[in-house]
């Protein structure tokens, strides 16, 4: 069943996508691009696309370069990339592989066809537990699955033996669209990580960690994607995948390319025969070094395979596609400790940092932050005291050590505060071994980017760069930038991985400012110059892309730049894949196509977004349609082209550009947006990209406000209204059929936009809703109490009649939804939801009471489009719960936790506006959680069952309410696990897309949030299941209809399983 309705689902989407694709704004595509597409369209479907809007969404990445494709393809498969690769043959049009987006330099920005490979049939991991012969997992099968938390596909693989496993993996096989966070994840219960760690782990794809040969903040030199490095799996131009990891095919390349492998091998010869050229090669890489190719895998490696695993690292796809690779596995040590140490200038912190590298064998990390980055951070929540208390010129350096044991470690950390006393600090030397100061601390440096970024002057581009000295040239090197900022006019930030010698800087220019970009050109040869003359590298870890590419010969020489134009002509002579990255004949080409200046065109919470792409991967649109990073950036283009087109500056492309965007951003911007909120709890800024499909959808919303006035102001007739539309859908599911009927409303939905019928559609709740008290002679007491203003009395809950007691009283909000709805006719259990609450609220002994007008009440969240009328449904809510709670003594519960995240936020800014106590509101998990589980005795059952939470309990409001009480997404779990489940979860999915409405009203949206739910390494999470839960009415709808079974509300799970 669940299958059925997401083939019908996936059809209707493909029908969406090809109807855009259709509409004629591709902008007149040169004749060779619409060749290309219709060629293509036959193997890739839908997932192809001209039309304009998603032309320029896809051409966004976290560089400062505006490059817009000509076409975007959404690959999936090797077989695929095959047969992409033939038609840029064929047409000789040129390709660039895009994994996250996350890269700085332009490295993945396209203008002629961008191939995108970040969706979940790129996100296979294999981990190997045997060092024995030659191997290749894809070829000789998975020992077993291996469940990970992780949103990838993970199993393991024993290379040799697979009877005999050591206690923890040798080495990761990772598919280029695993997040690098993923894999470490995968590895985590071994005491192992891969060893690259950059800032971006979190959101990087392994693609782009081995392509840019990304480093970060612990790995350096001796850890990075070069040194750990085993095998690869590659497709070259012509087709041909080459796998270093199977000696079979290795031979077969031998043979069908000689021509390749005599080339790399003479290019090896003319190197070592080159005495100075060598030692050159090994100086320079001796630091971080990615400019240019890995020209020292032909002094490292002298077998083909050692140059072949090593010279696509840090090629940013400009040799072929490299679809996996395997890593060895280091080690990730259990114990650390991190202190942040303040220094009064760049002198000292200069001389403390040439002695942490001088112990870089027990410190892992030392991340160096200038004056200027400590003032962006200075307001972030939980930052120590000392940040607000420094002056300017001070530095700080962010210390991390780790070993295997507590007693190591203390050792370590004896080292080197003796080895540092010599030099005084701002506020002494603490070591932290509170995990949570850590993970604030190391939040903050991942983080700086973003952060100084969104300081930026509206309109400013920001710069980031990456260079690396020598440690004995640290300090002059940091002070040479401070001066060229100076001398060029320049506000910036210089942090660090300092350890290295790898210095970081941003600035944010201009560079609409004609004489401003101009500036911005000279002051980059003059800082080319300045890290050359220390014999540094002007790209230490971000890869040369397009900013570093005029500047290669600079920094080598010809010699060596003559190598690396060898290396691009033996495996792409044709200039096909990603051309101008890393070797360009352009001189010029780090000034063009740089993002246009957008000054106060846009709300200044999105004019923050700096486009990092931080949140894309929780989004639940992020397969449908666009990402939050993409829908602010089409936003803010249109919002561009407007204010040209007010001016009268826009010409006739532009014109069309605008309609384009406009004529699509209606369904790819608004209605597809889940309006979650999840964006806001990875972004760094926490920037609510909802706010603007909230936004749009009340300037555009299609019922009037008198009718919406109507059903708020009669609650309980909208409700009835609710109830009557449900039972009709019944009546017709029972006289025609559910096929039939589920036809009949798709066809109605095609052309008047009605809700669709799902399989699992509700039925007309009818239970009537009453308090319940345990005993009316405690009601009366209390009644007699509050008379008599005995508060004490009254609150003591010590009322006890004929042996039995009160333990306590819950105030009930149901939910809207929730009084009109009722189970599924599938349900085992088809109670309503109040009436099992109430169950499992009299076990418990508590007291239900619903406020006296509860029919007429509403948490206002249907009604966001119309912010005054929500408003005044939220007050009536507030005022009638601060009435029923007297005043917040009693704890209030809501049925739907998407509704009580809206009470909780409505209670929390009346209250602060009030200057009162905010009443506590909890999501009903927690308050059986925290309230009711003490006080029921559970009957383990050991069913295994689906379990999924709601998007609204990770909220960042919810999360803010759960650092006080109880953990609204743990709650759930808990519940769970105290009924002795076995529980089925599948993390990949953070939003369900059902968004309310939307899952009746654009119900692709759901489809493509769960289009692979459940599903883990080809086989299902939940095989065996017969039964899910969780804590949303509406999400249940949705995951019913993909999963083919009945979830349902966690409280019926609780209920079977307690007396």
């Amino acid at each position: 069943m669940g299958n059925n309705a997401i083939h019908t689902a996936q059809r209707n989407m493909y029908n969406i996508f090809d109807s855009v694709n259709n509409q004629g704004d591709d902008l007149g595509l040169d004749q060779v691009y619409l060749d290309f597409y219709h060629d293509a369209k036959v193997f890739l479907g839908h997932r192809i696309f001209k039309d304009y809007l998603r032309r320029f969404a896809y051409g966004i990445d976290a560089s400062c370069y505006r490059y817009i494709p000509k076409l975007v393809i959404w690959a999936h498969t090797e077989e695929e990339i095959q047969k992409i690769f033939a038609l840029s043959h064929k047409y000789k049009l040129a390709l660039t592989f895009r994994a996250a987006g996350t890269s700085l330099s332009g490295q993945a920005s396209s203008q002629s066809v961008l191939v995108v490979c970040n969706n979940i049939h790129w996100k296979n991991i294999s981990l190997v537990f045997d060092l024995g012969n030659s191997h290749n997992p894809s070829d000789t099968g998975l020992a077993h699955s291996h469940q990970a938390n992780t949103s990838a596909n993970t199993s393991t693989y024993a290379s040799a033996n697979k009877t005999a496993q050591p206690n923890a993996p040798v080495s990761i096989w990772c598919d280029c669209g695993v997040i690098g966070a993923d894999a470490n994840l995968a590895l985590k219960a071994y005491q192992r990580k891969i060893g690259p760690d950059p800032a971006t782990i979190n959101n990087a794809l392994i693609g782009g960690i081995f392509s840019n040969n990304s480093s970060g903040m612990c790995c350096g030199v001796k850890q990075n994607s070069y040194q750990t490095i085993k095998s690869i799996r590659v497709i070259l131009s012509d087709g041909y995948i080459l796998d270093t990891s199977s000696e079979q095919n290795l031979k077969d390349f031998c043979v069908t390319y000689p021509h390749i492998v005599e080339n790399l091998l003479a290019l090896r010869e003319k190197i070592l025969s080159d005495s100075a050229l060598t030692a050159q090669i090994k100086r320079k890489f001796a630091i971080k070094n990615t400019t240019g190719y890995g020209i020292n895998a032909f002094v490292d490696f002298e077998d083909i395979k050692g140059i072949l695993d090593h010279i696509f690292i840090g090629a940013e796809g400009t040799l072929g596609f490299v679809s996996r690779v395997e890593y060895e596995c280091v080690r990730d040590f259990t114990y650390k400790a991190c202190a942040l140490l303040f220094y009064e200038n760049l002198a000292l912190t200069a001389q403390a940092i040439k002695i942490l590298a001088k112990n870089d064998s027990i410190v892992s990390a030392a991340e160096m932050l200038d004056y200027s980055s400590l003032v962006s951070v200075q307001n972030i929540q939980g930052m120590p005291a000392e940040i607000k208390q420094i002056t300017e010129g001070n530095c700080a350096i962010l210390v991390q050590l780790e070993e295997d044991s507590k007693e190591a470690l203390n050792r370590n950390i004896a080292t080197i505060t003796t080895e540092l006393e010599s030099i005084p600090t701002c506020f002494g030397m603490r070591f932290s071994f509170d995990t949570k100061e850590q993970e604030i601390w190391w939040k903050v440096r991942k983080g700086l980017l973003p952060y100084t970024a969104s300081m930026r002057p509206s309109g400013a581009t920001v710069i980031t760069e990456d260079i690396c000295f020598e440690i004995e040239y640290f300090a002059p090197g940091v002070e040479g930038i401070a001066k060229l900022f100076k001398q060029y006019g320049f506000e910036g930030v210089i942090f660090g991985h300092a350890l290295s010698g790898n210095v970081h800087f941003i600035i944010t220019p201009m560079l609409g400012d004609e004489n401003e970009c101009q500036r911005f050109g000279v002051f980059m040869e003059a800082l080319v110059e300045l890290v050359v003359s220390f014999g540094g590298s002007i790209k230490a870890e971000h890869g040369t892309g397009r900013m570093m590419a005029p500047f290669v010969e600079k920094e080598w020489g010809a010699k060596a730049y003559q190598i690396n134009q060898k290396i691009k002509g033996i495996f792409d002579s044709a200039h096909l894949i990603n051309p101008d990255v890393i070797l360009t004949d352009d001189k010029d080409i780090h000034l063009k196509n740089l993002k246009p200046s957008n000054a106060n065109l846009i709300e200044d919470y999105l004019d923050a977004c700096m486009e990092c792409g931080f949140c894309e991967k929780i989004c639940p649109s992020r397969n449908l349609t666009l990402t939050p990073r993409q829908r602010i950036a089409v936003y803010r283009e249109i919002e561009r082209l407007k204010s040209m087109q007010n001016l009268n500056e826009i010409n006739e492309i532009e014109q069309k550009e605008l309609e384009a965007l406009q004529k699509g951003y209606e369904y790819f911007g608004v209605e597809t947006c889940a309006t979650c909120s999840m964006c806001a709890t990875l972004c760094p800024l926490e920037i609510d990209t909802a706010k603007i499909a909230l936004h749009k959808s009340q300037t555009h919303a299609p019922i009037t406000e008198s009718m919406v006035r109507f059903f708020a102001n009669h609650i309980e007739i909208t409700t009835q209204f609710m109830r009557f539309g449900v039972g009709c859908a019944n009546v017709a599911n029972t006289l025609l059929g559910q096929t039939l009927t589920k036809n009949i409303a798709q066809k109605l939905h095609r052309f008047c936009k009605t809700p669709v019928l799902l399989d699992f559609f509700p039925t007309k709740n009818t239970y009537a809703l009453t308090s319940r008290f345990i005993t009316q002679e405690c009601e009366d007491k209390r009644q007699e109490n509050k008379h008599q203003n005995n508060r004490e009395n009254m609150h003591k809950n010590e009322c006890q009649e004929n042996n039995h007691k009160e333990n306590g009283r819950v105030i009930y909000f149901s939910s809207c939804l929730n009084r009109a709805f009722a189970p599924s006719a599938q349900a085992k259990d088809k109670r309503s939801i109040a009436e099992v609450f109430e169950n499992l609220c009299k076990k418990a002994r508590f007291s239900v009471i619903y406020p006296p007008n509860i029919e007429e009440l509403c948490c206002s969240k249907a009604y966001k489009n119309h912010p005054k009328i929500a408003n005044k449904l939220a007050k009536q809510a507030y005022q009638s719960l601060l009435q029923a709670s007297e005043n917040g003594a009693i704890p209030i519960v809501c049925d739907h936790s998407a509704c009580s995240l809206e009470l909780l936020k409505i209670i929390t800014d009346f209250a602060r506006q009030n200057n009162t106590k905010p009443l506590k509101i909890l999501d009903m998990p927690a308050f059986i959680q925290e309230y009711l589980s003490p006080l029921l005795q559970f009957i383990p059952n050991a069913q295994k069952v689906a379990l999924y939470a709601p998007c609204s309990t990770r909220n960042l409001s919810t999360k803010a309410e759960s650092s006080k009480s109880c953990n609204w997404e743990e709650a759930i779990f808990a519940l769970a696990r105290l009924c002795g489940a076995n529980i089925a979860y599948d993390s990949n999915v953070k939003c369900c897309g059902f968004a309310g409405n939307k899952g009746f009203l654009t119900p692709e949206l759901n489809k493509s949030a769960l289009e692979y739910f459940g599903e883990h390494n080809g086989k299902s999470l939940f095989s065996d299941v017969k039964q899910g839960y969780s804590s949303s009415s509406t999400c249940e709808i949705g995951l019913s209809d993909r999963s083919g079974f009945v979830w349902q509300h966690i409280v019926y799970l609780a209920d079977s399983c307690t007396k």
